[in-house]
């Protein structure tokens, strides 16, 4: 019988008192005013870019087609987009190897059982861990002073997707399962709003990227409370690093957090504006927008310094008539036997609901921007962590009851189980299709999309009674999944529309994001499918590169200084005229967008059309030898 692979686990994170941070006695106060002044100022020209920034890093959930997704075939490629396998070219102001992304950084995460619990296998240095940091993957890596030997406990992901191999029973008893039985009605004049996760692959890889998950590891919070050597130029992670001999302030260190926070708020005006060119009404912004927003040490209110930037995202929600939403993790659980889990979920929720109360959105637009959440584990008794629910429920703040709404999941809460609680509690309920044809009550409903129609107006008026236009979750599993653990992977686009009401919301969770969208569009002719055309491969015509200065020629060193001078100005003059027209230059508003023919469409698999062509080195022709000549095997004559 051939061995099922281990599940994907996230390791806990390593307590902080462990990390061998030398962090000096932290002066709160302010600083001298000059410095002061160099630091913000430095603040603020520093690039917030990750492709130019080793501390700005790409938060993992938002490549992901849901929080519930959580291997790495679940995301974007980053590594094929950027045609590298490590980038070994950025610097980084952290010279330890652990990862602080905010997966990472969640102390209390749960297993669905006690007995699930499995032990960390064993961090190995170099290669492994620098793939794990690149590639956002969260690695059981101890804190640098116990790199050797030490193992730290993993739990298991009750949300994860790992890449298992199931055994020839569970294959067996998969197959052998009925048929599902799926209604053939398509929501089709269809009058809703079609909408994606998170980020939009073709601006993050624009140039300059757009999106609105840039995060950072603790480790840069920490080192940036540190002034920079020169507190009156930019930073630069080899000539202007932060000087670890001066004194700390966790102020320095939140201003750090602050600029990533507000340039992720900032980008997301241009992604409403985009999504609008092209028929896209329907948006979930990411739960990383804040970095560390909700943590238990790190953690800090977005009032006041992003209330301006929310606002202004909110008007431009509220004049194109978008609808904006967020789904915080699957590790933001209130039916929890801990303390310290509820904790967290309450912080988080908090934050949520800050996060979407800051937009200032008309009033029916602030109805619909709801928090989606998910029960989360059993641990051991059903009834007894609905019990809980109920209880840690009934003491949220009204502003988190009046945007929560919570979802079925693919392992261990069916619909049938959800919808009464929701009733119960004046709870919204999302219907997730792709879920419930996992997780289903057979003695009361048979596999797919037909017989959950009759559910419909009880769900329907879980969102009427509190005044929310509905929602529902689409994806479908990979063609090659049987059992159920592997079909809780998602697809990277969906081929159909489900069969719900055709004037609601609809959640497409896919990890080719806004283009799964667009295939819905072409495929069944929907509003708006015909503005957006297919891209050139590795080719923009919407942004600003850069035009490289012509190289000039080297003047001999026997030259005086005045002949230097002369054949620089005549190598000058004859590069500019060999230069050819100007480049064109595209308004800031229309940098990303397209171009005129809205060229923004990429086929499936081809994500890596959206960054330049990887340039091929040619090997050298073979050399031959002279006439009369032989070569030996090292190619000598």
């Amino acid at each position: 019988m051939p061995k099922r692979k281990s599940s994907t686990a996230v390791a806990q994170s390593t307590p902080m008192d462990d990390v061998p941070l030398q962090v000096p006695a932290v002066d709160d106060g302010p600083p001298p005013k000059r410095a002061a002044r160099g630091s913000r100022s430095s603040a603020r020209n520093a690039s917030t870019n990750p492709d130019k920034n080793a501390n700005v890093l790409d938060a993992p959930e938002a490549f992901r087609a849901s929080p519930d997704a959580d291997t790495k075939d679940e995301r974007m490629d980053i590594e094929r987009m950027f045609n590298k396998e490590t980038d070994d070219s950025l610097p980084s102001l952290v010279e330890n190897g652990d990862s602080d992304t905010p997966l990472s950084e969640l102390s209390e995460i749960e297993s669905m059982a006690e007995e699930k619990l499995a032990p960390a296998k064993t961090a190995k240095k170099g290669g492994k861990a620098k793939k794990a940091q690149d590639t956002g993957e969260t690695l059981a890596i101890p804190a640098k002073a116990n790199k050797s030997d030490a193992k730290e406990p993993q739990f298991l992901d009750p949300e994860a997707e790992g890449e298992e191999e199931a055994d020839e029973e569970e294959i067996k008893a998969a197959l052998s399962r009925p048929p599902p039985v799926n209604s053939d009605v398509l929501p089709l004049p269809w009058k809703g709003r079609l909408g994606y996760a998170c980020l939009n692959t073709y601006l993050r890889f624009s140039n300059p990227p757009v999106f609105s998950s840039r995060t950072c590891r603790i480790a840069s919070i920490l080192e940036n409370r540190h002034p920079l050597s020169n507190p009156n130029e930019p930073p630069h992670a080899t000539k202007n690093r932060p000087d670890r001999e001066q004194p700390a302030s966790v102020r320095r260190g939140q201003e750090f957090v602050e600029q990533l926070c507000l340039a992720n708020v900032r980008d997301i005006p241009k992604m409403l504006r985009w999504n609008d060119r092209y028929g896209i009404k329907f948006l979930r912004l990411s739960s990383e927008m804040f970095p560390f927003a909700s943590h238990p040490e790190y953690g800090y209110k977005l009032a006041p310094f992003a209330s301006e930037a929310l606002a202004e995202a909110g008007k431009v929600a509220a004049e194109l008539g978008h609808r904006l939403t967020t789904h915080p993790g699957q590790f933001t659980q209130l039916g929890s036997p801990r303390k310290p889990v509820i904790d967290n979920a309450l912080r988080d929720l908090d934050y949520h609901a800050e996060m979407l109360s800051l937009l200032k959105l008309p009033p029916q637009q602030d109805r619909d921007a709801v928090m989606i959440l998910h029960l989360g584990g059993v641990f051991g008794d059903k009834e007894a962590t609905l019990a809980r629910f109920r209880e840690n429920y009934a003491t949220l703040p009204q502003g988190v009851k009046d945007r929560l709404v919570l979802e079925n999941d693919d392992v261990s809460w069916s619909v049938h189980e959800i919808l009464p609680l929701c009733e119960e509690l004046n709870i919204p309920m999302v219907l997730d299709f792709h879920h419930h044809n996992i997780v289903f009550d057979s003695t009361q409903i048979r596999e797919g999309t037909k017989d959950i129609i009759d559910l419909y107006p009880r769900i329907l008026a879980t969102w009427k009674r509190k005044n929310i236009t509905p929602k529902m979750h689409y994806s479908e599993p990979t063609p090659e999944a049987i059992t159920g653990r592997q079909r809780r992977k998602h697809n990277p686009r969906v081929a159909t529309l489900p069969p719900c009401p055709n004037d609601m919301d609809l959640m497409i969770e896919a990890k080719d994001k806004e283009q799964a969208v667009f295939e819905l569009m072409r495929t069944f002719k929907l509003p708006d499918f015909d503005t957006f055309n297919d891209i050139i491969p590795h080719v923009r015509k919407d942004d600003n590169k850069p035009i490289k200065p012509p190289t000039k020629k080297k003047t001999p060193k026997k030259k005086t200084k005045k002949q230097q001078e002369e054949a620089e100005d005549e190598d000058s003059a004859a590069a500019l005229s060999d230069q050819g027209p100007t480049q064109q230059i595209i308004s800031d508003d229309e940098i990303g967008m397209g171009g005129p023919d809205g060229r923004v469409y990429w086929p499936p698999g081809q994500e890596h059309w959206l960054r330049p062509a990887k340039k091929v080195i040619k090997p050298k022709a073979d050399k031959k030898a002279p006439p009369g000549k032989e070569l030996d095997e090292q190619g000598r004559i």
